[in-house]
């Protein structure tokens, strides 16, 4: 089951044999095994290396995963029983937030569970939310306005969309500031996928404002996009959590409230997830509740 797992979830038997370990001709005969025993076809191959699962497949699938899950859920709840802190932690989260909050925390976490096996990815907000939905990692962290509602949400920090722009750009100076003002200047904005939904809001406004402006730059990074603010090459939008400010970079932070409304960073989990003690300690430790 485990190998099947992992071929269906991969797509590969390549993929799946460095991941558990197993050569491809075991892989092979394990889920021909399984085939048998179930007395259905699980995959078919489209091609030379292409993999699909069949009607049966999807649902064997559902069914791997789940009990997987249930498993290492069960194993920790043996260790802890044993008085064991032992078990997983995958994390997931946009860079910035790993980059400027979480530091702080994971350093905490590891001196009270050593014994954890932690792992922390970076990816952005909608794969944060793919991850999470497919059981590949415990928690992550996305702004509480995109989290679906199959998914469970605990409120984190308040999050402002604010302006950057260079220190002494002429919009610093202005009381307030209009769309169109902004419109005037060059912008550096996310990409187009739906990975970065700040875009589609950014531009929502400026286009029903009927206003022309030009996107002299793409980035998915507010780090990167702050370096090329502060070289003078566009003005960029992001969304930080109140009082964060990026350090080394000589910019202006202008808030946008009147045009975005608050929002919140967002600690992000599978409803149907039971936490054993060493997760939940995380959550504690993140929201500021454990010292």
């Amino acid at each position: 089951m485990l190998g099947f797992y992992h071929v269906a979830r991969l797509g590969s038997f390549t993929r799946a044999g460095e991941a558990t370990f197993r050569s491809q001709s075991a892989l092979s005969q394990q889920i021909k095994a399984l085939e048998e025993e179930l007395g259905c076809r699980l995959l078919e191959r489209i091609g030379k290396r292409k993999l699909r699962l069949t009607s049966p497949g999807e649902r064997f699938f559902r069914f791997a995963q789940e009990s997987l899950a249930r498993y290492e859920h069960l194993q920790e709840e043996l260790d802890e029983l044993q008085g064991l802190q032992k078990g997983h932690l995958r994390l997931a989260a946009p860079f910035t937030t790993l980059y400027h909050l979480f530091p702080p925390v994971l350093k905490r976490y590891r001196e009270r569970f050593p014994q954890v096996q932690l792992t922390v990815w970076d990816r952005s907000q909608a794969t944060v939310l793919e991850l999470i939905r497919a059981g590949d990692i415990d928690l992550g962290i996305a702004l509480e306005s995109v989290v679906p509602q199959d998914l469970a949400a605990t409120r984190w920090q308040p999050v402002d969309t604010v302006l950057m722009a260079p220190r002494g750009h002429p919009l610093t100076r202005a009381k307030s500031i209009t769309l169109e003002q902004i419109a005037a200047y060059p912008l550096i904005l996310p990409p187009r996928s739906p990975g970065h939904s700040g875009r589609g809001n950014i531009q929502d406004y400026l286009r029903k404002e009927g206003l022309d402006y030009r996107v002299i730059m793409e980035s998915s990074n507010v780090e990167l996009s702050s370096l090329y603010v502060e070289m003078g090459l566009g003005i960029s939008f992001a969304t930080m959590v109140q009082g964060l400010r990026l350090p080394r970079r000589k910019l202006a932070f202008i808030s946008l409230k009147d045009f975005f409304p608050l929002d919140y960073m967002a600690v992000v989990m599978r409803k149907d997830k039971a936490l054993t003690t060493p997760k939940a300690a995380f959550i504690q430790m993140l929201l500021g509740s454990e010292q």
